[in-house]
């Protein structure tokens, strides 16, 4: 696949603090990338630095060609970009924010189009500060795109969002990289990432720890975990079991993390056997990106 972006040992301080720290990744021509993590783990530092917007103190960044800090006239009229809070002025009505950001490119743009797309027609004459986060989120993604840009960055495109209106934006997106733009965007939305994301990149204190598909990854790293309710196992007897990573217990329901479940699964079974316990409502289970979330963070708090 052809890259459009390649980033090679990427680093960035403030002061004693190593925002980023020898990142290193590439993204695909037409994919939904995602950089996810915590807040504060470097996410936003390092789609700052792909925009040109700072200067990586070293490694190298390459967008579409271009080294961003060093081309970024000629880098704005390929990328668009969304940051987490736009700088309109509250009074600006919708129509002036479009025009205003119209006439910033010589190019043609598509407002016309983007008006229908993101159903803008009847709130043209409405102030930004009178419009919901919803539709502020959809009026800010019309302007970072109405220049049919190669590349758009999103900088957590649903925070805020209620739980409709983020399926709403997630929709526009696949309708964008669908039309040929490449999206790289941030999330700490773990669910935003697994259902949207082609693959993602997973930063912890400033590090990538893990890059791939949300499919392969939930494979790669222990994730998955077994379910049940039971009377008087303890968690000392399931830490030791093969297999066993984690051990959660709440309120007689143990959620049993596992690298082998059908070998932790035979031994539950045999314990619980062997010290006549009861066990019932036991469930294989698949993890989401939120469990292997919790996963780095309680390694991170390990070492």
């Amino acid at each position: 696949m052809k890259n459009v972006i390649k980033v090679e040992n990427l680093s960035k301080s403030y002061g004693d603090i190593k925002a980023v720290k020898d990142v290193s990744f590439s993204v695909h021509e037409g994919e939904i990338f995602g950089v996810i993590g915590p807040n504060g783990a470097g996410k936003t530092t390092t789609l700052e630095m792909l925009e040109g917007i700072i200067k990586p103190d070293k490694g190298n960044v390459n967008v579409l060609g271009l080294i961003p800090c060093q081309s970024l006239r000629e880098l704005n009229k390929r990328i668009g970009v969304q940051f987490q809070a736009t700088s309109i002025q509250k009074k600006m009505k919708v129509k002036e924010a479009l025009a205003l950001f119209s006439s910033f490119y010589k190019q043609e743009n598509q407002k016309d189009y983007l008006v229908e797309l993101l159903g803008l027609e009847d709130k043209m004459e409405v102030k930004f500060d009178d419009l919901s986060g919803g539709w502020k989120q959809r009026l800010t993604l019309a302007l970072a795109t109405l220049h049919r840009p190669e590349i758009l960055f999103l900088d957590e495109p649903s925070m805020g969002l209620d739980p409709h209106a983020r399926r709403e934006m997630w929709s526009l997106i696949r309708l964008l990289r669908e039309q040929g733009c490449t999206v790289v965007l941030t999330t700490h939305y773990m669910e935003e990432a697994e259902k949207l994301c082609d693959r993602v990149a997973m930063i912890y204190s400033g590090e990538l720890k893990a890059l791939n598909s949300p499919r392969d990854l939930l494979n790669e790293v222990a994730a998955h975990y077994l379910t049940f309710e039971s009377d008087g196992l303890g968690y000392e007897q399931l830490i030791g079991l093969p297999g066993v990573i984690r051990v959660e217990i709440e309120e007689g329901v143990y959620k049993v993390y596992s690298d082998n479940q059908q070998k932790t699964a035979y031994h539950i079974f045999s314990s619980c056997e062997s010290k006549g316990l009861s066990l019932s409502n036991f469930r294989f289970e698949t993890g989401s990106l939120d469990d292997l979330f919790v996963h780095y963070l309680e390694k991170e708090k390990i070492v």
